[in-house]
């Protein structure tokens, strides 16, 4: 061995910034030791989805507070996940890395106005180390096809960029690392496909590779989620660049020492946003809107006008689980509202005919029990369970078998608009909606905005 590279990596943290102390003090003693020794070199990189606006702080800067927590660590080199892509706005993503101190790589992501990578990303990267090994680093995020798009993004499958930048960046280059917020699946797809990658770094799915794996020619590294972990891989090489032995390790968050002072820097975090939300007044109630996993819930009534309202339809579709807080008597603040209605989804507005209507309401029919205490996770869900499914505008009568729209018999060959959440697209409970719904999703707002925009109106400051 003439060189060690040691890669330091952190993946889907999801403005847990509760683990954020020790992490960054971990990676900035590590950095800093690693570089004192002799033929060594060291990359500290972040897979995405750094970012989640289920954080006060993180809603309240649109995630501009945790590209500056980054800036901390100065990061060699970052990609982005689908929380950064799609849980803002095409111009806040433009403007969310401007004060950045690392560079951003992502190579399947074009601004639809260009047709180019955006302005604030590169392709790929190439750092070379003091031994004068050349690392070419590359990026790539999962390209969700349907909802990129809406915000002015074409997303690029993995299997349409690799060939082009391994080709683009042949002879210029000795070990090809790339950072994935693919997915544990796509990643063993690609390194089957493209054995010049020599380290994939895994992401997306939340899984832990705690020794790596081999897959083909390529080391594949993962660290979970939430800053549970944090990855070393290591890499030795001769005197011509050439890999001779490599290994992927995890170090436990929860085993790093605390600092007296962490938990103040934590709690400072939530507190400053929760006050710059709550800055923020949009309502005056005159009686307090609760809600119940179980049974009538006025704050699921009112979630359905707002959403039919947003929609422009005469039925809608909401679950009691979205609700996780009440709303008192009195003014509501934005800093309430997120704390209500945290989640990271949209209203759509879904078009069928009446008999696959009939038969979308059949299937939630038979999961609604099952439902209502099911732990439901991810999609955009940041609640406990996935709660009672409650209907505006439509009603079915199990015995006959009937479905009503608006108390007239659903006709099978005419067309009906229902609104619900776009989460019920994602999730695998209701299959009519993928198969055979006209489906679209009002990505203009997210669902506690419209909520806020229909409190507003109907129960204004002044009133």
């Amino acid at each position: 061995m003439t060189e060690r590279i040691t890669i330091l990596h952190t993946n889907d943290i999801h403005s847990h910034f509760e683990n954020w102390p020790r992490i960054r003090r971990f990676l900035t003693q590590r950095r800093q030791s690693l570089s004192q020794q002799a033929n060594s070199a060291v990359i500290t990189v972040d897979l995405g989805d750094a970012v989640d606006r289920v954080h006060p702080l993180t809603e309240v800067t649109n995630g501009k507070a945790n590209v500056e927590l980054l800036n901390q660590i100065h990061y060699d080199a970052v990609t982005i996940g689908n929380n950064e892509g799609l849980t803002n706005t095409h111009e806040q993503l433009d403007e969310l890395y401007a004060d950045a101190n690392f560079d951003v790589i992502l190579a399947n992501i074009l601004d639809q106005r260009t047709n180019q990578i955006p302005g604030w990303a590169k392709p790929f990267k190439i750092i070379t180390t003091p031994k004068k090994t050349r690392v070419l680093i590359i990026g790539l995020t999962a390209p969700y096809e349907l909802t990129y798009p809406i915000l002015g993004w074409q997303p690029l499958p993995p299997e349409q960029v690799l060939p082009k930048l391994l080709a683009e960046n042949k002879d210029h280059y000795d070990i090809a690392v790339l950072l994935s917020h693919l997915g544990h699946d796509v990643d063993r797809r690609l390194a089957r496909q493209f054995p010049q990658l020599d380290i994939i770094i895994g992401s997306h799915t939340h899984h832990l590779l705690a020794k790596g794996e081999r897959v083909n020619h390529s080391l594949l590294a993962a660290a979970e989620k939430w800053g549970h972990y944090v990855g070393e891989i290591t890499i030795d090489l001769d005197a011509a660049h050439h890999i001779v032995a490599d290994q992927a390790t995890v170090v436990k968050t929860a085993t790093l020492p605390a600092e007296k002072t962490d938990q103040a820097e934590i709690d400072e975090y939530a507190q400053h946003g929760e006050h710059l939300l709550a800055r923020n007044k949009l309502a005056r109630l005159k009686m307090p809107m609760t809600t119940h996993l179980v049974g009538h819930s006025r704050l699921v009534d009112e979630g359905l006008r707002a959403i039919m309202e947003k929609a422009d339809t005469q039925a809608g579709i909401l679950n009691s689980g979205l609700f996780l807080r009440n709303l008192p008597t009195g003014i509501v603040d934005r800093n309430q509202l997120h704390q209500m209605l945290p989640h990271a989804m949209h209203v759509m507005r879904v078009t069928l005919d009446g008999y696959n209507l009939w038969r979308l309401i059949k299937e939630m029919e038979k999961n609604d029990h099952f439902l209502i205490k099911f732990p439901q996770k991810g999609m955009g869900f940041r609640g406990k369970y996935f709660g009672e499914l409650h209907f505006s505008g439509l009603r079915y009568d199990n015995q006959a078998g009937q479905l009503f729209f608006r108390e007239e018999l659903v006709s099978p060959i005419n067309t009906y608009q229902i609104a619900m959440p776009d989460h019920y697209l994602f999730i695998p409970f209701f299959p009519t909606l993928d198969i055979i719904g006209k489906n679209e999703i009002l990505y203009d707002q997210n669902l506690r905005d419209v909520f806020g925009d229909y409190l507003a109106k109907h129960y204004p400051l002044n009133s």
